[in-house]
């Protein structure tokens, strides 16, 4: 019998083997306060597995990974991209001082290729193994017509949870605190268009190579985004004085560190870090300069962590110690903005102001 669905281009039973190919990698996520398992219709877990709350709040969060989807497909490499996902939706998570409990994700595609779609979905694993995140469910959803056969796009959401009073941001930040620059391992998923114009307006092909970037344009640059949940969490249950936390994704450096400060409050960062070779590389390509890509690119800064004075070293040492090179960025002053340089809130937060200072080397 013919079926009239697969004549349509969906393929249910290609859908049957990819999650057959993915099934290891997924239970290896799976903790205590996951029930039920694998394949139903939604994800279960067990609150009470998180531990005992007095006031707890439940934190979620939901993203992608942007047009760096380009760089996959190109080189036909699909088992990092998940680590860019789960780093862009469970790094959001750690920026409230919740533990993250679980994740789902969603696949668009124009075709399912069962080793694709595992290869996406086991980076994925692999990413919920390392921030000790369970993944409990997701979908692979097949779309011919609308999208090419090699075309896919994929995003997630994920829940945590912390204690009312544990809760991390603008109301615990104090003057004199230190602002701990955590380093990225790239340009993580933020700034792909710009990164795909600069590359075409050089007549530049993703799989071309580029002596200015060191090897093939799209395997320097589809670097896996750096994940830092795992080492928050540790130095927050080792009680080090982390007030406030800021995931650097889209907007740049100061917009991101001016939401999570308190509105009068002021921070300024020295250009002084040696920014990774890849941004600088970019930049020479497009004809402009670092310091115009400052609200678009991380400039190898990933995280901001907000500390009291007291502990920054530690929190230096801790984020080291994890692989993390880390540094005192910047103090935070209750003075405000006194120029029209300074970034102010961003994302429809009211918070502090931040400033770059200096001039790149």
């Amino acid at each position: 019998m013919t079926n009239p669905y697969a004549a349509a281009g969906v393929d249910t039973e290609a859908g049957d083997r990819a999650v057959e190919l993915m099934k290891a990698a997924v239970a290896r996520t799976h903790t205590s306060g996951v029930v039920g398992g694998f394949g139903g219709f939604a994800g279960m877990f067990d609150l009470s597995a998180a531990g005992s709350f007095r006031k707890p709040l439940l934190a979620t969060s939901t993203d992608g990974v942007g047009t760096k989807i380009a760089l996959a497909m190109a080189l036909d490499k699909h088992d990092t991209i998940g680590q860019d996902l789960v780093g862009m939706v469970v790094d959001d998570i750690i920026v409230t001082g919740a533990k993250p409990l679980f994740m789902t994700d969603y696949i668009a595609c124009g075709k399912v290729v069962p080793e694709r779609i595992a290869d996406i979905v086991r980076g994925i694993a692999e990413g919920c193994e390392a921030t000790g995140t369970a993944l409990v469910g997701g979908e692979t959803a097949e779309h011919p017509g609308l999208m090419g056969e090699d075309e896919y796009d994929v995003a997630g959401a994920a829940v945590g949870i912390v204690e009312a009073d544990a809760l991390l941001g603008p109301e615990r930040v104090e003057a004199g605190d230190a602002v701990v620059a955590m380093a990225a391992s790239g340009l993580h998923s933020n700034g792909f268009s710009l990164v795909r114009r600069v590359l075409s307006e050089r007549g530049i092909d993703l799989l071309d190579r580029v002596d200015e970037l060191g090897g093939v344009a799209a395997e320097v640059l589809l670097e896996p985004t750096r994940l830092y949940t795992s080492p928050l969490v540790a130095m927050l249950e080792n009680g080090l004085g982390i007030h406030a936390l800021s995931h650097v994704t889209g907007g740049g450096i100061a917009a991101n560190l001016a939401r999570v400060l308190p509105k009068g409050s002021s921070v300024e960062i020295e250009r002084s870090w040696a920014v990774p070779e890849v941004f600088g590389s970019l930049a020479d390509l497009g004809g402009f300069s670092i310091a115009d890509t400052e609200g678009t690119w991380n400039l190898g800064i990933g995280m901001f962590a907000v500390v009291a004075a007291d502990d920054a070293d530690a929190v230096v040492a801790a984020s080291e110690a994890a692989g993390i090179p880390a540094w005192v960025a910047g103090i935070v002053s209750s003075a405000g903005a006194t120029g029209d340089d300074f970034v102010q809130g961003a994302k429809g937060v009211d918070g502090g102001a931040v400033r770059l200072t200096g001039s790149w080397s």
